[in-house]
């Protein structure tokens, strides 16, 4: 048995909302939406998140998620460049010892996004 893939399903009780973020701010491609089940499905090179209406089985107060998720790009300062005055900044762009050069942003929800490139790090001696 095999893993093929990771696909997040992150609810919101603002679907045509977050396409739009995502489309608009990101430059993802909505593959599919079913309004009557509030759920979409958003995609961008090898990136993939679903979106859903909150589920009626829990208590939904309002959007919540403990990490965060992480987008790898192989051009993170115009990436940054382009979101930094249209988003929500939780930090801005920073090259770190551990080898990433990266920003992270909000998106409507509430959700925090990371984006980072690598970058050669100098050894220490």
């Amino acid at each position: 048995m095999h893993f093929l893939r990771l696909v997040p399903m992150l609810e919101t009780p603002h679907i045509a909302e977050t396409i739009a973020f995502y489309t608009e701010k990101l430059g993802f491609i909505c593959l599919g939406k079913d309004e009557e089940l509030g759920w979409a499905n958003l995609s961008k090179d090898g990136a993939s998140i679903m979106f859903s209406l909150p589920n009626a089985h829990h208590d939904f107060q309002q959007p919540h998620f403990t990490g965060s998720l992480y987008f790898y790009t192989d051009q993170v300062d115009l990436l940054w460049d382009k979101l930094r005055l249209s988003t929500r900044v939780s930090y801005e762009i920073e090259t770190f010892e551990y080898g990433m050069r990266e920003f992270a942003i909000y998106d409507n929800n509430g959700y925090l996004l990371q984006f980072g490139q690598s970058v050669e790090v100098a050894v220490k001696s």
